[in-house]
Formats: C-alpha cells, structure tokens, sequence
C-alpha cells in the first residue's frame, strides 16, 4: 500500500530565520539576475562608466532598461536632455505599479515607504505582488528584503561585469547589436495581443520620422509620447465599443503567460 508522504521541502520550518526564508523566496530571481547584470557592467563600461559609476547607477536607478537605454544613448552621443525624458517616460510605470501595492502596505511609515519605492522594479514587483495575493502572512518588511536582495545581486553583477568590461577591450559595434537585440527581446516579451504589434510598429515607424525631423534623439522622446497616446487611445476605444475584436485576442508569447498569477487568484 502506497501512502503518499508530505514533501519535507515544502513544510516551511517555524524556526527559520527571517532572513532565509526570505532569501529562498528571492533567490531565483537574483540567480537570473547575474548574467544580464554582468552584461549591463560590461556595457556600462564601454559607454564610459568606470566601475565606480557602474557601481552608484546600479544602486540609484536599479533597473535593467534603463541602465541599457543610457548606455544606449551615451555611444550615440545623445544630449543628457533626451536622456533625462527618455528615462522619466521609462520608469513612470513605476507610479503604476506602486498603487497597486500600496493597499498591502497601508500604516507603514514614510521612511518605509521612501525605501521602497527606491529600491522597486518589475522583477521583485512581480515577486512581491504575487506573495501579497497568494500569502496572507507576507508582510511589508518581507517584501522590502525581496527588494534588497534583488539590488544586491544586480549591483554586485553589475561592478564585476564592469570589472570584466575593463580587462576586456569591446567593439562598440558590437555593443550596438547586443542592445539592439537586447530592446527586441524586451518587445517580444511585452507582446500581449495583435494590437500591441500594430502598436510596435506605429512606434518604430513614427520614432523614425521624429528622429529626422528633428535630426536628435528628442525625435524618440516625443515618438514614444505620441505612439503611447495612439496605444492608449485604441485600446481603450476597442475595449469600449468592440471589446470582442480580433485585435484583443491574446497572442501566445512569453509575455502573454500569466498562468501562475491567474491560478493564484484563483484560489
């Protein structure tokens, strides 16, 4: 007779420290953490960032695509102004993302509050986010040392990849086709439905036009402001009035998974 035993690894242990139990939660994501963070050290690099910078980047912006769209931008000689709006138009998803975390963290102070939204991002977002839905015993502090965790890996991947930049000479040529392939990897990974492609290619055609219109990189930033009103401004009239359109049905992309996050609310 075949008795079914409870798995050992999934009884959580009472007396396990705070901290570990935390970093186990966290631990896959730092893992994924060290190839792109030693990758975006090396690029930093060859942008013109000593390790040093690297280092302050990593810890004060901490995050991927925008540490990418600045060293991006520097080997193209772009001015520090486009730079600056490129890099608020980018992370203002963060407002977003916040709110939606903000009913779980209600009473916390505003030093807590300051600390965690500095050091938030999509990747511990998605960890966090899920943990709060699914655990009615994660709680804020947990989820700020998910965060740290999280900066911790990707600075301390990043100041050696820039270690490794530094004892390697890289062609910049071949920097621009890593982060070209790196921005279509993050487009096809946000590819949800028919109408985020149309979407994509409205924005490449119009930052084509913007940019020689304009003869800068300013042409980008006021491409990614007209073509997220175009976006905005279908979706929200397609949802409204043809909410069964053949330009909603979701497509089946990485990007468009969300099994896990359904189950769970779900339950």
């Amino acid at each position: 007779m075949n008795k079914r035993r409870p798995n050992p690894k999934q009884v959580p242990d009472p007396n396990e420290p705070l901290w570990r139990s935390t970093l186990r939660v966290a631990m896959p994501l730092n893992l994924s953490y060290i190839p792109i963070g030693l990758a975006c050290g090396i690029l930093l690099h060859a942008a013109g960032f000593n390790t040093l910078l690297t280092g302050l980047v990593s810890l004060l912006i901490f995050s991927g695509g925008a540490q990418f769209l600045i060293a991006t931008m520097l080997t193209i000689n772009s001015r520090l102004l486009s730079i600056v709006l490129m890099l608020f138009f980018l992370e203002l998803r963060y407002a977003l993302l916040s709110s939606s975390l903000s009913p779980y963290l209600k009473g916390s102070s505003n030093r807590f509050l300051f600390m965690f939204a500095v050091s938030l991002n999509d990747e511990n977002y998605a960890i966090n986010y899920l943990k709060f839905a699914t655990d009615k015993k994660w709680t804020g502090r947990e989820a700020l040392m998910v965060e740290h965790y999280s900066l911790l890996f990707w600075a301390a991947s990043n100041v050696v990849g820039s270690l490794i930049g530094s004892a390697l000479k890289i062609d910049l040529s071949i920097v621009n086709f890593a982060l070209t392939a790196l921005f279509l990897y993050m487009i096809v990974m946000q590819i949800k439905n028919r109408l985020t492609i149309v979407i994509c290619l409205i924005s490449g055609v119009l930052a084509a036009v913007c940019m020689m219109l304009t003869k800068s990189t300013l042409g980008l930033v006021i491409s990614t402001i007209i073509a997220s009103l175009i976006g905005f401004g279908l979706e929200a009239t397609l949802r409204k009035k043809l909410p069964d359109s053949h330009w909603l049905w979701r497509l089946r992309s990485p990007g468009s998974k969300k099994e896990a996050v359904e189950h769970s609310d779900a339950n």
